[in-house]
């Protein structure tokens, strides 16, 4: 290719390249570069440039007028149409002026778990225990195949930006995103998140990694109340135990293993040294102690949604621009890029960022110094060598036999045995009383009857209690408030345990408040998102229980309640402390 620009050039070093292309882009090239929003795609992997989605209202054709190259891909498809779906993408992509490759990000897709703005299940992906069952487990090397996997999964398809790991610390029992965490400890959170990094990442990145953006900066778990500040109710994080520091080790791990990225939350500190703004606009976070303390010279996405007020299905959603909801749209943009922030997470309003240049109150060279972090990743990541994936391929990679049985032994490891009165492992073929488990499943392992009465063994699977709070559907999603199981349905399962023998095994989505039915249950198990079979397996022996609690099960609401939010396993005489776990 005789006339390649130098851009073009993979034997130039990627500081000229940055250089070169940056010279030639356009102001409003470089505003797209700042903005980071949402496409779906379906789950036929149908694909429409041209119509608004019902969903977002904006049509892919749109923002891609609008020069934006970064997007966050929601919505699941098998692997082969993923593929195409993005490739697709990456055409019309290549057909603008300078044909800048656009990198493509998503939440995590490998738990059996869904979330809506958190995380996913994919088919055809393998399938692992969420980040709390790798704590469980605790073994680095173990995180570290788990990212190496699953970056093969999402390179297969076209995915090359991980918006994780998230290093939060479960410090708050009550908070509804625990189950993306590594638990409290943050010692051992730092061990795993370096791991999980390095799985994406490499030593270095490449162009055949995925770019982690590490979350949420510089912690989100110590939440007032544990309600989450994607609400206007959880906008405070507070530290009442003086244990601000605590929750910064993961962070320092993360840039130390190279992550490409790092997003602050939504919440403002509340009784510290920082201005009580939202951390995307709080430049002693981002500028004095992420960048300067803490030497990060990455880019910086705030989390989605921290500019413009939304409407989801017809439901209105305000910016989450908390302690600074008085300000103008444009002014929001001026705090956080003076705070430091290059990117903006689930936005899509670059006009805004050529006015506030064209009337001095920002400066183009403020806008090139996000560009450049922006650009240099893309070469980094070999995306202008390499914007389309073998389509072909993909299926064959994604989901392989060998990645699935990995995903499923981890499943297996993650259980935690927290009681067993005797009676297991389950023998033979009992007669089972099951509840949320498969029948057919269960018919693998023994009888399956109708009444707990007619039953040898009972077994449930049941999933931590929350409180629904108000009629937003995004709302609903996130879990959170009491613990606890509540009347009549705690007397429900003490009546059919007081009838049989009865195994339980609890979704810890959060940490369950069970005590009475911990006495109750002749065999107790905590789980992390893992399937029937995983379970079972345990039950009956096949497998043994190896793992242990990634944080404390506290004994009561008032225990709870009781609790300091920025302190790990503080609650007062816990039912089952941080570390246990019992085995055969």
């Amino acid at each position: 290719m005789t006339d390649r620009l130098p851009f073009q050039d993979p034997n130039r070093s990627i500081d000229e390249r940055v250089e070169d292309l940056l010279a030639r882009m356009t102001l409003e090239e470089k505003a797209g570069l700042m903005f980071q929003t949402m496409v779906m795609i379906s789950p036929d992997g149908s694909f429409d440039a041209d119509s608004p989605h019902p969903f977002f209202g904006v049509s892919i054709r749109d923002l891609l007028d609008k020069e934006l190259v970064h997007f966050n891909l929601v919505g699941s498809a098998p692997p082969g149409e993923t593929a195409k779906w993005l490739n697709q993408l990456q055409g019309l992509a290549a057909e603008s002026r300078l044909g800048i490759p656009l990198t493509m990000s998503s939440d995590p897709r490998h738990t059996l778990n869904e979330q809506m703005g958190a995380m996913m299940s994919t088919p055809g992906f393998s399938q692992w225990p969420e980040t709390t069952g790798l704590a469980a487990i605790g073994d680095p090397e173990l995180v570290q195949e788990f990212a190496d996997i699953a970056r093969q999964e999402y390179l297969a398809v076209g995915l090359r930006a991980a918006l994780h790991p998230m290093v939060d610390l479960a410090t708050e029992p009550r908070w509804g995103r625990i189950n993306g965490t590594f638990g409290e400890d943050s010692a051992l959170t730092a061990r795993l998140t370096a791991a999980y990094i390095c799985g994406f990442q490499g030593d270095k990145l490449g162009p055949q990694s995925v770019a982690c953006v590490t979350k949420h900066f510089p912690g989100g778990g110590a939440q007032k109340d544990g309600s989450d500040p994607h609400f206007a109710y959880g906008a405070e994080q507070e530290y009442p135990g003086g244990n601000f520091d605590y929750h910064l080790p993961p962070f320092t791990a993360a840039i130390e293993a190279g992550t490409a990225m790092m997003m602050p939350y939504y919440a403002k500190p509340i009784g510290t040294e920082y201005e009580e703004v939202g951390f995307a606009f709080n430049k002693g976070i981002i500028s004095d102690l992420l960048r300067g303390q803490m030497g990060f010279d990455g880019v910086v996405c705030t989390d989605w949604g921290v500019l413009t007020d939304d409407e989801i299905m017809g439901t209105p959603f305000p910016a989450r621009a908390w302690g600074v909801e008085h300000l103008s749209v444009p002014e929001r943009i001026v705090k956080a890029l003076d705070a430091g922030v290059d990117q903006f997470g689930g936005e899509s309003c670059p006009e805004l960022i050529l006015e506030l240049v064209r009337d001095g109150m920002v400066s183009e060279a403020r806008i090139d110094e996000s560009a450049r972090r922006l650009l240099r990743d893309k070469f980094r990541l070999g995306l202008f060598e390499s914007r389309y994936v073998d389509e072909a391929a993909a299926a064959n990679i994604a989901g392989n036999e060998a990645f699935r049985a990995a995903g499923e032994l981890a499943q297996r490891k993650s259980i935690v045995l927290l009681k067993n009165d005797g009676v297991l492992p389950l023998r033979g073929r009992p007669r089972l009383y099951i509840e949320n488990v498969d029948a057919a499943v269960a018919a693998e392992y023994g009888d399956v009857v109708d009444a707990p009465e007619d039953a040898d063994y009972a077994i449930l699977r049941l999933a931590t209690p929350f409180q629904p709070r108000g009629d937003f559907f995004l709302e609903q999603m996130f879990h959170q408030g009491d613990l606890d199981f509540k009347e009549p349905e705690l007397g429900r399962l003490l009546d059919i345990m007081a009838r049989v023998p009865t195994i339980v095994d609890i979704y810890l989505e959060r940490a369950a408040v069970i005590p009475e039915i911990a006495e109750a249950a002749a065999g107790l198990l905590a789980s992390f998102a893992v399937g029937d079979i995983a379970a079972l397996d345990i039950i009956f022996g096949r497998f043994q229980p190896r793992a242990t609690l990634p944080f404390e099960l506290p004994s009561s609401m008032d225990a709870v309640r009781a609790q300091k939010p920025d302190l790990p396993h503080d609650s007062e005489e816990p039912l089952y402390p941080h570390g246990f776990g019992l085995t055969y």
